[in-house]
């Protein structure tokens, strides 16, 4: 009972959230790793899954899907359609198993405790005229105090007809579960030994387990070892190969036992052909009764209402020729809805060392305690964090360098729903202003990830795209009217107005934008992520700062200088370009990208100090920014290789430019720092569109292909092409460089619309082609590289060819 009171804050908690903020958005695909997993946004939670393998053979278990793999060689799968408040339609081509899987998934809103839902998994061969035989398992497990109990009767060959669970938990309260088959599904019926297992045949199989707190993700496991474990002694009599094995169909069966106090249980169906099945969760707070024509003609108005409103947030315009305009507007919805189906929601510790540094770091003052009780990884408390992930295959966990790049995307189809997300990231900043560069929460994100990268160092940062996404938010309330020019920042603001606009905005169009139509809020929501946010910066400006004095360096400004801790003798891993060329590690150093990204994050704060008032520090920032900028030039601009480089320390403990051509080369161009009539941005574009150097049919790539290390060692950041840099660059040319006067602008212009097209077409050419999108493409013949499905920032697409920038 004690534990019970402990954890009851925490549920009051997350369900007002949940009730105030965003009832909406409570459940969700929020597992994505999986092929096809839901579960609400609450730590001990209902969560669910889907496994399925073929039963041609008694192999194919071995391979049965579940979390998503590379290994797995699927064809494609892809979410075609997906809204965060709506629900969404996948499609699942795994030719191996001669399976189109096509995933339903529909909200229904309704209740007290994030409303119903309801899935359907439809199933039919890729070819034809092959056997398209296929098992599948619904699982659905409780990870915390409440429990699930079978209502159907039992019985124990299987089950004809609905299965229905009853549970209930303290965050959810009660809820049904109601697995229904289509009438015209066709079950294994005919095979070898079917008279002998005749009463099992073509029926529903269940089993049930009870496991203990925080694994249900664990559940393959579990369910593959009962349909082992009972193989082994189903199979024992039919050893003698002249008597032959039963059809795997009759064999690979859960085994029907049901147990009290169960907390996690698994449905099994068997199919021959096409097949369907629905499944209803049943809010009974919602008091509401879902059926297959409530699922299928919900999910024919959502893709009718979709299709119209994506064309509406993301038009092509008329700038952009392509013979198949189809294809392209498939295409970028299918890279929208990866990118929005794919968030997740994680809850768990993290591995921290708050005592570790490499030795060029150890003699700054930093925010490491060197006690020896500090030394050492520990696990942290339990924290959430509801965030976009970069590849569900190879990335299922929170980023903080790609998640700014995200929300740019997210921000522009749900404004409401890219705020949440943001402030779960601003939650994470601790008392001293870190957050870390990698969310790695609970065992199940540990899973996927390396023991090397398990570990977070206090110290090390990760480049502030938050920031990028607080810019598109503060722009989108100016498009709106509600910049502060038009509002008394002094004066609060009449909150029963407030009242009426969330009364009047029910439709979950509205709910997308509540921020956009009521200043109360979006000057609430500013004041609330201040502090933290300015925490963060001054952390930033704390930590990372550079030695400028040392070194007979000379600059305007004698404080703004800065340099990446945690950088290894090859790695820049904190810089977030991990294998960038960058000289030999030095206490002296100094990197022109972090400086950038300090420039930009000043303005950030500036514009949202003087949204919200804070007038006093958004003085403070004007002149921190223009520190920096002088900085940027006295320090890094390099009138020998015209460009800008990193800063290191010869053995004669003398300064000098490190000038690898490349991504890093171009940042205060990237983040458009320089004005328009800047001298240095004509060799900028130079360098960008030279074939020798950066410019590819495919886009730019991050290092020179004249440099003698371009294309070398693990050769990630030495020549292959990033979507998201190359949005960057597409977003200074068409919003800076190209909008405004000045001598370069025509160039700009010129510039831009080549380079759009090139890297427009060379990621869709590669969906076509491979049924992914991918992390990063080749810099010599644009295929796709690394781990795919990577709808994470290469989603950014989308915001390319409707012209969305930043």
């Amino acid at each position: 009972m004690r534990f019970l009171w402990l954890l009851l804050p925490l549920a009051a908690t997350a369900l007002s959230e949940a009730v105030n903020g965003s009832e909406s958005l409570l459940w969700g695909t929020y597992r994505p790793n999986l092929y096809f997993g839901l579960r609400p946004r609450l730590p001990q939670s209902l969560m669910t899954g889907l496994i399925w393998f073929g039963t041609n053979d008694y192999q194919s278990i071995s391979k049965a899907r579940h979390a998503c793999d590379q290994e797995d060689g699927l064809d494609s799968y892809t979410w075609t359609k997906y809204d965060a408040r709506e629900g969404g339609v996948q499609v699942i081509k795994d030719s191996q198993n001669n399976v189109k899987l096509t995933t339903e998934y529909l909200k229904v809103p309704g209740g007290e405790h994030g409303g119903s839902w309801a899935a359907r998994i439809k199933g039919q061969p890729l070819n034809p005229d092959q056997p398209s035989r296929i098992s599948t398992i619904f699982y659905a497990g409780i990870d915390g105090l409440g429990g699930i109990d079978l209502e159907t009767d039992e019985d124990e060959n299987g089950i004809d007809g609905p299965v229905v669970l009853a549970g209930s938990s303290l965050e959810l309260d009660d809820f049904t579960l109601r697995i229904v088959d289509d009438p015209d599904n066709t079950g294994v019926t005919n095979g070898p030994h079917a008279k002998a297992f005749a009463d099992r045949i073509d029926k529903t199989h269940i089993a049930s387990f009870r496991i203990a707190p925080g694994t249900v993700w664990q559940a393959k496991d579990h369910i593959l070892q009962n349909i082992l474990k009972r193989a082994q002694d189903v199979i024992a009599p039919y050893r003698d190969p002249a008597i032959g094995a039963p059809d795997p169909s009759f064999v690979l069966q859960l085994s029907d036992e049901v147990y009290t106090g169960s907390t996690l249980y698994a449905i099994q169906k068997f199919f021959d052909g096409p097949f369907q099945f629905d499944i209803f969760f049943e809010s009974a707070s919602a008091k509401q009764k879902l059926s297959a024509s409530t699922l299928g003609e919900g999910i024919k108005a959502f893709t009718t209402a979709y299709d119209a409103r994506f064309d509406e947030v993301f038009p092509v315009p008329s700038s952009y020729q392509t013979s198949d305009l189809d294809s392209l507007k498939a295409f970028s919805k299918a890279i929208t809805s990866n990118l929005i189906g794919g968030i997740g929601y994680f809850y768990g510790t993290s591995i921290v060392d708050k005592g570790f540094a490499y030795e060029w770091d150890q003699d700054d003052e930093d925010d490491a305690d060197d006690d020896e009780e500090h030394k050492g990884a520990r696990l942290t408390e339990s924290k959430a964090l509801l965030t976009a992930t970069p590849s569900r295959s190879f990335f299922p966990r929170g980023f903080y360098w790609d998640e700014g790049f995200h929300l740019l995307h997210i921000g522009e189809w749900d404004n409401d729903l890219s705020l949440e997300i943001l402030k779960d990231w601003i939650n994470l900043i601790d008392e001293n202003g870190w957050v870390a560069r990698e969310q790695i929460l609970g065992e199940e994100a540990r899973s996927k990830v390396p023991a090397e990268f398990q570990t977070q160092v206090p110290t090390w940062a990760n480049p502030p795209t938050l920031t990028m996404a607080v810019t598109a938010f503060v722009n989108r309330l100016k498009v709106a009217g509600l910049g502060p020019s038009d509002q008394d920042l002094g004066l609060d603001f009449n909150m029963g107005s407030q009242q009426e606009v969330m009364s009047e905005h029910v439709t979950s169009t509205s709910l997308r934008s509540r921020y956009l139509s009521d200043p109360g809020l979006s000057l609430e929501y500013l004041r609330s992520i201040y502090k933290p946010l300015k925490r963060h910066y001054d952390w930033f400006r704390r930590t990372q700062r550079g030695q400028i004095k040392q070194y007979g360096r000379k600059a305007r400004s004698r404080t703004e200088a800065y340099r990446w801790r945690g950088r290894s003798k090859d790695h820049v891993l904190t810089s977030g370009m991990d294998d960038y060329p960058r000289g030999p590690p030095h206490t002296g150093e100094l990197h022109l990208d972090l400086i950038s990204w300090m420039a930009f994050f000043t303005r950030t704060m500036r514009d949202i100090a003087e949204f919200i008032g804070e007038t006093d520090d958004a003085s403070a920032f004007i002149v921190i920014e223009r520190a920096t900028l002088d900085n940027i030039e006295d320090l890094h601009w390099s009138e020998e290789h015209q460009m800008y480089c990193d800063v290191n320390v010869n053995d004669e403990d003398e300064s000098y430019h490190v000038c690898d051509k490349g991504y890093l080369s171009l940042f205060p161009f990237l983040l458009s720092l320089l004005p328009p009539e800047s001298p240095h941005l004509g060799p900028i574009l130079d360098l960008l569109h030279d074939p020798e150097h950066l410019w590819s049919p495919y886009g730019l790539r991050s290092l020179s292909a004249s440099h003698p290390l371009f294309g070398q060692g693990e050769n990630y950041w030495k020549g292959p092409i990033w979507v998201q840099m190359n949005y960057l660059a597409l977003s200074a040319l068409y919003k800076t460089y190209g909008a405004r006067e000045g001598p370069y602008q025509e160039r700009a212009k010129e510039i831009y619309a080549e380079l759009r097209k090139n890297v427009v077409d060379n990621v869709h050419k590669e969906f076509q082609r491979t049924g992914y999108v991918w992390e990063q493409y080749d810099a010599k013949t644009g295929e796709g590289r690394r781990s795919h499905p990577f709808t994470g920032w290469t989603s950014l697409v989308t915001l390319i060819i409707s012209e969305k920038y930043y």
